[in-house]
């Protein structure tokens, strides 16, 4: 095997995307699709961050305004924005970010792990850091980013 495909054979492929001037990215294998703004449908006593449902082809999907989950301001919810349709913990729930930007294929060995800051906030949802162009950009740990209950409560 020659060193480019050994590098391919480790290499982990990212759906990176912006929150303000953020730059994160997810696992693309938990990617479903990724699709234009949608008005969700609020639901009353639903979490802050759950923006509300959308109907997905039958299938009623919560969506979940990340950057509000994040601690950040929330996203504006307009023609610019994107929903990524994600599979977590056996749930399908849909994502609004600001605008999709890459697919990255980063070699394992590039990641670097978060600082350790406690467990509690949104730092505990970082799995690694890596650094892609100059741009420090951050893995989510969808699985901390929303855990059971917070999908179950859209």
């Amino acid at each position: 095997m020659t060193d480019n495909a050994s590098q391919t054979a480790h290499a982990t492929e990212l759906l990176a995307f912006r929150l303000g001037d953020q730059e994160y990215c997810v696992d693309i294998m938990s990617v479903r699709e990724i699709r234009g703004w949608t008005r969700a449908t609020p639901l009353p006593f639903a979490p802050g961050h759950v923006k509300g449902v959308i109907n997905l082809r039958g299938t009623i999907l919560p969506v979940i305004d990340l950057a509000v989950r994040l601690g950040m301001a929330p996203v504006a919810g307009d023609d610019r924005n994107v929903i990524i349709v994600v599979a977590v913990n056996g749930h399908t729930v849909g994502l609004l970010v600001d605008a999709v930007s890459d697919i990255l294929s980063i070699p394992v060995e590039n990641f670097q792990p978060p600082p350790d800051l406690g467990d509690t906030g949104p730092a505990m949802c970082i799995s690694a850091l890596t650094l892609v162009d100059e741009r420090l950009i951050r893995v989510l740990d969808l699985g901390a980013v929303l855990p059971g209950q917070a999908v179950d409560a859209a």
